[in-house]
């Protein structure tokens, strides 16, 4: 790029940013790893990037406890080509609806394209210094049986792995890998932490690691079992996909280049396992909770976050609108939310300490409805998985309840898949499944049965009346009159 701002995001030039973004109170180069994290996206640098770079500036100390991000899939490509030249550093940018500001984050002091060969990768894991491997991969990238949430032996990668194992592609593979290499060499196990939105991610994760381990080597199993842990985490933080003309944008209103900034919202949670025997970083020195069992806070943000996103995001992409704010701006979709949260996903929820879960629903409305976070339907359409609906449906039908809100939220994700919108517009559906799932909604069409009889995403749910039968009304509503229509019927009489 000729035009604009000459000063571009790097080591050197960090003493020439202008005095509005907030630069380290540490030297970066300074920085020295202690962390490898596979999955080097928007919200791991706006979450545990930033927090790991919050306590490096309240602790000189936490400075060996660095970020190696690594780029696993081809498309990371551009991303780390972006950040290499800029030293790792990035500016994130926490927004409200009056106010910004923007912080340069110094916490990775190098990144990695593993997208052609995870050589260097695993190279950078056999590191001493290298006490924790973590990981935001997205549900998609544990491959999974989804019905089960073991390792799906089948999956394209696994096979790959299983066959090249000391040359894996997978983040699974990457990380029995690295464990089996610590083995051979005598190095302690390292801990594998999750901030994957995953209900019990740290024994998903753990699971799955066993599980392929198993199929190489029993011992190897057996030395990660018994040495290695998974603690599980529960992340909270929305982060939208930057845009070019959201880099655009950064570059005239800071005055200097930075390939990679990050946007997001102000709120962010962190509630982990304290599990880590070979050491972490004092983490809840600025913010993160550390708590003996994580699962009430996961099952709550599961539920009533990850939930809602995914219903206003699939209704809201059938009614038209791009981002997740402009559909909260619709009332029938406000009030949609609101009632799904008081009447079928918040009675799945136990009590949970601390927690007014009144307020956290009325927050989430809140933060949903920020203007200046432009998430978009179809990130939360692509990023969030089908679990998210289908695990309160399945704990709906075992107490006997009705699921008609699920239904509905359903109903919009099956008709979206076909590919098309109500207007004959194509939807770009990304999903491992994309092909299976188009050839089923186009063959079923209103009828959900062919999509719903897909086990590997909903299991034994195709086959209970309970759950076909709303999910078919609603899905012939969205296929007959369209979303308007099913909207209407919800603000009309509850969707009874």
């Amino acid at each position: 790029m000729t035009d604009g701002p000459t000063i571009t995001l790097a080591r050197a030039g960090i003493g020439r940013l202008p005095s509005t973004v907030r630069t380290p109170r540490y030297d970066p180069a300074e920085v020295r790893p202690g962390i490898v994290h596979l999955g080097l996206g928007g919200f791991h640098r706006a979450h545990m990037a930033r927090y790991t770079h919050d306590v490096m500036e309240a602790d000189e100390a936490a400075r060996d406890w660095g970020i190696v991000g690594a780029g696993l899939m081809p498309g990371d490509e551009p991303m780390i080509a972006a950040l290499e030249p800029q030293d790792g550093l990035y500016t994130l940018v926490e927004r409200d609806g009056t106010s910004e500001s923007a912080s340069v984050i110094g916490a990775i002091p190098r990144v990695i394209f593993a997208g052609r060969s995870t050589d260097e990768l695993l190279a950078a894991i056999d590191e001493e210094t290298i006490r924790i491997v973590s990981l935001t991969v997205t549900e998609n990238g544990y491959c999974l049986d989804a019905s089960t949430k073991r390792l799906d032996p089948e999956h394209r990668l696994i096979a790959a792995d299983l066959a090249n194992p000391e040359t894996p592609t997978s983040a699974i593979g990457v990380i029995v890998e690295a464990y089996r290499r610590r083995r051979q060499a005598g190095k302690p196990a390292f801990t594998a932490l999750t901030c994957d939105n995953i209900q019990h991610n740290g024994t998903v994760l753990r699971n799955a690691v066993l599980d392929l381990a198993r199929l190489r080597d029993a011992a190897l199993a057996d030395w990660i079992e018994a040495n290695a842990r998974f603690p599980s985490t529960m992340v909270d933080r929305i982060t939208p996909v930057t845009s070019p003309d959201d880099v655009a944008c950064f570059a005239e209103r800071y005055g200097f280049r930075d390939e990679r900034p990050v946007f997001c919202e102000p709120f962010k949670q962190w509630v982990i396992e304290d599990d880590f025997p070979s050491g972490r970083p004092p983490w809840e020195r600025v913010g993160a909770q550390f708590v003996p069992d994580v699962a009430p806070y996961e099952f709550m943000k599961l539920r009533l976050l990850n939930g809602s996103h995914l219903a206003v995001a699939g209704l809201g992409r059938l009614a038209g609108y791009t981002t997740i704010d402009e559909a909260l701006r619709d009332p029938r979709i406000a009030g949609y939310m609101a009632a799904l949260m008081d009447r079928e996903t918040g009675p799945t929820l136990p009590p949970i300490e601390g927690i007014d879960l009144s307020a956290y629903k009325r927050t989430l409305v809140e933060r949903f409805s920020n203007p200046a976070i432009k998430d978009t339907v179809e990130r939360v359409n692509t990023d969030a998985p089908i679990n998210v609906l289908v695990d309160p449906i399945r704990d709906r039908l075992r107490d006997g309840q009705p699921v008609e809100l699920l239904a509905l939220a359903l109903a919009a994700w099956l008709r979206r898949v076909c590919g098309e919108d109500e207007n004959g517009e194509k939807i770009d559906v990304r999903h491992p499944l994309a092909d299976e799932l188009r050839e089923q909604a186009v063959a079923g069409g209103p009828d959900p049965r062919p999509l719903l009889s897909i086990r590997r995403l909903f299991g034994e749910l195709g086959d209970d009346e309970r759950l076909v039968t709303p999910t078919g009304r609603w899905l012939a509503l969205l296929y007959d009159k369209g979303v308007s229509a099913a909207l209407d019927a919800v603000a009309r009489d509850g969707a009874r």
